[in-house]
């Protein structure tokens, strides 16, 4: 049975690379503060990483602040992946980063908006409400989320590293929760790649997920260390988004052919 993480891997294997390419239109780096200027952003990295990217992640937020125009430019974006995807002749999956977290009816009518308005294959969740808040976007076997764990925001101890009577923090019990609720192969976690001792007790909790650990580059998160603590034994169930470090890039196809190579070769010296 195909499921979303199937998906993913075989995308994994095809383009030999664990880089998630992120899809971040900010204001001060677009032509203009318009919905236009943004899509344009977005089609011109599409186009030149499209061969290294493992996945994109668009931010939702970048295109919302356009409002209705905004939209429409976002599943504009995710249209040309489909299109790069089909070129390759290799699924590029889309994970809408957009955080969402609600009850019953509400999730459902998110879980719509994402995956059948505007086609995306994955989103990231915030898993606060419990089990049932996620029930409508995993439904489907083939499309995917990443719930968030240990976030790579400074203020992310706040709540995720409360230690519970079990002696576990908060963030390694929603891990070990979402390993008992992946059966349908289509749960990850979102663990931060600032933190790589949190990645590796998050793995410990999580031996088969895949991990989404953004943080590497402009948020401080250094590569090697991210992967020696998150990857799987596989040498897989990471996927490591960029979006600045690709995006302000004065050419964006190279940086990312860079840090697909330099994942490949820290693969290897792990694997020795």
């Amino acid at each position: 049975m195909e499921t979303f993480f199937s998906f993913l891997e075989r995308r994994v294997d095809d383009c030999s690379s664990l880089l998630c390419i992120g899809l971040d239109p900010h204001i001060p780096d677009l032509k203009e503060a318009s919905a236009a200027s943004a899509l344009d952003f977005c089609l011109t990295l599409v186009k030149q990483t499209a061969p290294y990217a493992a996945a994109f992640k668009p931010n939702a937020a970048f295109f919302e602040i356009f409002g209705a125009a905004g939209w429409t430019a976002l599943k504009q974006v995710i249209e040309a992946v489909h299109e790069a995807s089909v070129r390759l002749g290799s699924m590029i999956p889309v994970i809408l980063d957009a955080k969402r977290g609600d009850i019953a009816s509400t999730a459902e009518a998110y879980a719509r908006s994402a995956f059948e308005h505007l086609g995306a294959h994955c989103i990231t969740l915030n898993p606060y409400l419990g089990k049932d808040s996620i029930d409508p976007f995993i439904k489907d076997h083939e499309k995917g989320v990443f719930l968030l764990c240990k976030t790579s925001n400074p203020g992310s101890g706040d709540l995720q590293d409360i230690t519970l009577e079990n002696g576990l923090m908060l963030y390694e019990h929603v891990a070990k929760l979402a390993q008992t609720w992946n059966t349908k192969n289509n749960i990850g976690l979102v663990v931060g790649a600032t933190h790589p001792e949190a990645l590796a007790r998050v793995r410990a909790a999580a031996p088969d997920l895949w991990f989404l650990s953004p943080g590497i580059g402009a948020q401080g998160g250094e590569l090697e260390s991210a992967m020696r603590a998150g990857l799987r034994k596989d040498g897989k169930g990471l996927l490591l988004p960029v979006s600045r470090g690709i995006s302000r890039a004065s050419d964006p196809a190279k940086a990312a052919a860079e840090l697909r190579d330099q994942i490949i070769s820290i693969k290897r010296e792990l694997n020795r």
